[in-house]
């Protein structure tokens, strides 16, 4: 069963980028360039995970992460970032927060999938049961 992403990032050619490379690895991926969208599809749509950039002009990852788990707190959100420093401590709020990964760009991308597939089936067995 082909499991749906969504990915989140203001760059244009990031969201372009894993969108070919996540549908090799037979992912459905649904791509928004702001927070605000990826928020509002998030009200009407389910996904199986959500993949967003930290640092985004509308919303920032931490503030999407919060929203998601306000309405949906069942789904695995992986944050990425180009940066090493974090001068707004998004990482350290969003890992207090419930936050479990952060991945730096650039990523390895066989790693990424590896992590994607496992949050994904750790939340299915939070939700189903093993």
């Amino acid at each position: 069963m082909e499991m749906k992403i969504l990915v989140v990032d203001d760059v244009l050619d990031i969201t372009d980028l894993l969108e070919i490379e996540l549908s090799e690895h037979n992912f459905h991926v649904i791509s928004k360039n702001s927070g605000y969208d990826a928020l509002r599809y998030l009200m009407e749509n389910e996904v199986d995970l959500l993949l967003s950039d930290i640092a985004m002009p509308d919303m920032n990852g931490f503030e999407l992460f919060s929203r998601v788990q306000d309405l949906k707190d069942y789904l695995p959100v992986i944050l990425m970032t180009g940066f090493g420093y974090d001068p707004n401590h998004v990482v350290v709020k969003s890992k207090l927060a419930g936050l479990k990964d952060v991945v730096y760009k650039p990523f390895n991308m066989d790693k990424l999938v590896t992590l994607i597939n496992k949050r994904i089936a750790e939340s299915k067995d939070k939700i189903y049961g093993s």
